[in-house]
């Protein structure tokens, strides 16, 4: 980092005059982490420093010459320290422009000194509302105002006040100044003052988020009245969905899925990838391992084996055509066997928690294919967002799985053993597809997937229309429903094609019509009472 940071300023022009140099130093920091040895620098280089309140005890207790904030504007600390830097002296200091005649005149005749750096972050507001102890008082007492109204000052005035605000910045900044004989460049303060507002909204917001949710009783809701998305940008893509669209990337995507080799991500890659890893989760607690082959965002064969290789060939037999350009993700680290298998393959990105060293050497071979690896603790299944025209909808994260075993027998016939089985992994795969959806399997693969048909009985017949062509035997299967059947001609057409038991949610006006068929066909039928549509 500080290498790079010296390099960056080495190559931008600059005489004295252009550089910060800094006299006074104003910091007052939450997150102690580096303060100490970023503080004893700017003392070695004579700059003095003020503090204030916990920040100002540590740098005493390391021996760095500090002057208390009280002591330098002649001002009390009160009302329980809501009260300490917001003073004249301070903001005079912050604000004032130096080389405007008007500006000097007045902080002479005012007793006002200039801050030429303020290292400042906030309290932890975001932390203390994430507490499951949090109260309203405790929420309200993080709330900073003196830290906010010195940033926002500095960042206002950064033409001749430097402001740091992540102690991740400290030794770059260290570096430019031993490169600069102490000095800062106006691009690395126009950084940095960027820095200040792009935390000081996103702080605001979530202040204005966490009082929307409050009602008039003082119960938190789950959605607001407001809904503030502060994310730093992470990439430009080349193109959005098509390529006359522009696209990027925000947020924290690469925490989850950190990218090993490959050319860049496109923007249906990214989606691709998200459907993938979001199927998966589901199959983390598996034993065995567990190969899923994805699509435009939907499965397109799932299966468990007792190896990776053994698991990708029954998955990629469900449909051999559409893995072509694909992802495939496995729940297990990613072995040797299974890169020599699915090198010939072409497909756009492998998604595993981890490579062997093997695997990943061998895989990187192919310059174009991207890998990545998945991080399953780094994913925040919280609240999902789709943007429409003029806005925005919120939900929550489908993570609900139901036990099939637990589900209602809704027919004259309960599931055997093995079927109870069979229709717990299919509908997990149901779960993850895009609806209209209905799942064959057997045991812990697929055999044949319907997605996307308006009609559910036109799903049923896509699947087994398919597991016909590609001569895949459905009898003994089972069937898995995202939704219910609402007339009996699609249970008919699944007992037509071999299954024997089917999971749906139940809930259709006709569900008598339903069991009815399956008990003419002796087939099991479970009611979850839960469906998962995903338009």
């Amino acid at each position: 980092m500080e290498r790079q940071a010296v390099r960056a300023a080495s190559s931008l022009p600059h005489t004295k005059e252009e550089l910060m140099l800094f006299r006074r130093a104003l910091i007052s920091v939450s997150d102690k982490t580096g303060i100490v040895e970023f503080a004893e620098f700017l003392s070695g280089r004579g700059v003095e420093i003020l503090s204030t309140g916990g920040t100002a005890k540590l740098l005493q207790q390391n021996k760095i010459p500090v002057i208390e904030v009280s002591e330098f504007t002649k001002s009390p600390e009160m009302l329980g320290g809501r009260v300490k830097t917001l003073h004249p002296k301070i903001h005079g200091g912050l604000l004032g422009i130096r080389d405007d005649e008007v500006h000097q005149r007045e902080m002479r005749e005012n007793g006002i000194e200039p801050i030429d750096l303020l290292v400042v972050n906030l309290y932890p507001f975001e932390q203390t509302i994430a507490r499951k102890d949090c109260t309203f008082e405790m929420a309200i007492e993080n709330i900073d105002i003196g830290g906010p109204a010195m940033l926002r000052a500095a960042a206002k005035n950064h033409r001749f006040v430097t402001i740091v605000v992540d102690p991740a910045d400290y030794t770059s900044i260290l570096g430019e100044m031993r490169l600069l004989d102490g000095g800062i460049t106006s691009a690395t303060n126009e950084r940095l003052a960027r820095k200040v507002f792009q935390l000081t909204a996103r702080y605001d917001g979530l202040i204005a988020d966490y009082l929307g949710r409050r009602d008039a009783a003082g119960n938190m809701q789950q959605f607001g009245e407001t809904i503030h998305l502060a994310l730093k940008r992470e990439q430009v893509l080349r193109y959005g969905e098509n390529p006359h669209q522009s696209a990027a990337l925000y947020g924290t995507f690469s925490a989850v899925a950190e990218q090993l080799h490959g050319k860049e991500l496109s923007y249906n890659n990214i989606l691709d990838a998200n459907c993938a890893i979001l199927t998966m989760n589901d199959f983390l607690e598996e034993e065995l391992p567990v190969v899923s082959i994805a699509k435009h965002t939907t499965p397109c064969g799932i299966a468990a084996g007792p190896t990776l290789r053994e698991a990708f060939d029954l998955a990629f037999e469900t449909d051999p055509d559409s893995p072509f350009g694909g992802i495939i993700i496995v729940n297990k680290t990613w072995d040797l066997e299974l890169a020599e298998r699915v090198n010939e393959l072409f497909t756009e990105v492998l998604i595993a928690p981890d490579f062997t060293p093997e695997a990943l050497e061998y895989l990187r071979k192919k310059k174009n294919r991207r890998l990545l690896r998945w991080d399953p603790k780094a994913m925040r299944l919280d609240l999902s967002y789709r943007g429409v025209v003029n806005g925005m909808l919120v939900q929550e994260y489908d993570t609900a799985m139901e036990i099939v075993r637990m589900g209602q027998v809704a027919t004259t016939r309960p599931p055997t053993t093995e079927e109870y089985a069979s229709l717990a992994f299919a509908w997990k795969v149901a779960k993850a597809a895009r609806s209209n959806v209905v799942v064959f399997g057997i045991g812990t693969r697929t055999l044949a997937i319907g997605s996307g048909s308006p009609a559910r009985v036109g799903a049923v017949h896509v699947a087994s229309d398919t597991a016909k062509r590609l001569k895949i035997s459905l009898k003994g299967s089972v069937l898995a429903s995202e939704a219910f059947f609402p007339f009996r001609d699609g249970v008919d057409q699944v007992a037509a094609a071999g299954a024997t038991a089917i999971v749906q949610p139940g809930g259709s006006t006709r569900d008598e019509e339903a069991i009815e068929a399956a008990n003419e066909h002796d087939m099991a039928m479970i009611f979850t009472h839960y469906r998962h549509f995903r338009h």
